[in-house]
């Protein structure tokens, strides 16, 4: 059985995907859109990448893109195709189904069987519900939720990656979507992937209020998050917020400051290893779902924190 795991963008889940095909067979290849990519695949155990090279693909297309894989797959003929649940990983994979007249399962935390059926478990509900389905598909097309594939063993590396390059046939005018501008983003750790989230709600009270959260995620090296009423209340950019319609995180410690917790932001936060309430409601959502709480005002507590967090560090850096 023939696996094909499409790097689409540089997500850093997409060994998930990998290590899920990996769980399948050992017959597993990859499909790169960026050669530079190929020497990383040792590592994975994949002895095989194909590069799909073409003047419309010089930057991200997604309908080019899912063009492109359909040729190759009209080669290949793999059992199944899959790559990351990212925006773009589930953007090309539709445009790929689409043209494949093939079924298509979005967010899969774990995959069986060889088609007709596949066996799947996948997200639904923006996150809250886990689906066990069947897929009746030659040719299975998946995203998988990043996160699904750890745990899994670390598969045996090969010595050389046999690098294949695929030239698909493509029209300039099948990349109606380009990307015409770039926008740097700022200095910093990136919330989607910070280890540590702090986040403000309703309870924040201003946009002056989030200096202490910005000072607290500086010192323990994190990323400042926001829950729906902040950005909407122009506190802070839509960049910022976690849940259903911003980013959805999972860090080694969300720490909710403010924050309720309605189900659309809890959501977005659910996936934490560990999460720290700060509220002055011991019966807020947020609170009674969270691994620790703090009953109180968070403009006392969070100072209170820093300043324990900094006699610390001059103390380990006193003592050497």
């Amino acid at each position: 059985m023939l696996l094909l795991v499409v790097q689409v963008d540089d997500h850093p889940a997409w060994l998930d995907a990998v290590q899920l095909a990996r769980g399948l067979t050992d017959d597993v290849h990859a499909v790169l859109f960026d050669a530079s990519r190929a020497d990383e695949l040792a590592k994975q155990g994949i002895k095989a990448a194909h590069v799909v090279e073409h003047d419309v693909l010089s930057d991200y297309a997604p309908e080019a893109y899912g063009e492109a894989l359909a040729q190759l797959v009209g080669e290949l003929q793999p059992s199944g195709v899959l790559a990351v649940g990212s925006e773009k990983g589930n953007e090309v994979m539709a445009h790929l189904a689409a043209r494949m007249r093939a079924p298509f399962a979005a967010n899969c935390t774990q995959i069986s069987g060889t088609g007709r059926p596949w066996l799947i478990t996948r997200i639904r509900g923006g996150g809250m519900l886990l689906e066990d389905a069947e897929m009746d598909a030659g040719c299975g097309v998946f995203t998988v939720q990043p996160g699904a594939g750890t745990g899994a063993e670390t598969p045996s590396t090969v010595d050389q990656v046999d690098v294949r390059r695929f030239t698909p046939d493509l029209r300039d005018e099948l990349a109606r979507t380009r990307v015409i501008e770039r926008t740097e983003r700022e200095a910093g750790v990136s919330l989607a992937t910070a280890d540590v989230v702090v986040s403000g709600g309703r309870g924040v009270g201003s946009a002056e209020g989030y200096r202490v959260l910005e000072e607290l995620a500086e010192l323990l090296g994190g990323a400042v998050g926001c829950s729906r009423v902040a950005t909407n209340n122009g506190w802070r950019p839509h960049s910022d917020q976690v849940g259903l319609t911003g980013t959805k995180v999972a860090p080694k410690l969300y720490i909710a400051c403010g924050i309720s917790g309605a189900t659309q932001h809890w959501v977005g936060c659910m996936d934490a290893k560990a999460i720290l309430a700060i509220n002055t409601d011991p019966d807020a959502p947020m609170v009674t779902r969270s691994t620790y709480s703090v009953i109180g005002d968070l403009h006392e507590v969070l100072p209170a924190v820093i300043a324990e967090i900094r006699a610390r560090n001059a103390s380990a850096g006193t003592s050497g």
